[in-house]
């Protein structure tokens, strides 16, 4: 049983871990859709959501916040100016995760995740 677990390992150490989370967060934000395994997708909902609801405020504080996570001026000018500007008046959700595959090598699932329409 899982009983207090806060997050998923995904069988990776914590700093493989956060570089795993920021590059498919900087994807997300380029493409505004990425496909991936199903439990990366359901642990970058979480990350991603809190990040996205720091970026809501767009003031410089939020520009230094994001940037510290994401490490990339361009995802970080695109999240704070475009994105979080769509997302203003929601209250968290900003994400959405479709299954979509069986993933032929391996047999993992795969889902797609994409940007709910703001």
């Amino acid at each position: 049983m899982r009983h207090r677990i806060a997050h998923r390992k995904l069988n990776r150490t914590s700093s493989h871990r956060k570089a795993l989370l920021k590059n498919l967060s900087i994807a997300l934000i380029n493409s505004e859709k990425i496909e991936t395994t199903l439990p990366k997708a359901k642990e970058l909902k979480s990350f991603f959501d809190k990040l996205l609801t720091a970026a809501k405020k767009g003031d410089f504080n939020a520009h230094r916040a994001v940037f510290a996570i994401l490490q990339n001026k361009e995802a970080t000018k695109k999240l704070i100016e475009e994105i979080a500007i769509k997302y203003s008046s929601r209250n968290g959700g900003y994400t959405t995760i479709k299954r979509t595959r069986v993933r032929r090598g391996d047999a993992t699932q795969m889902a797609l995740v994409s940007l709910i329409d703001g």
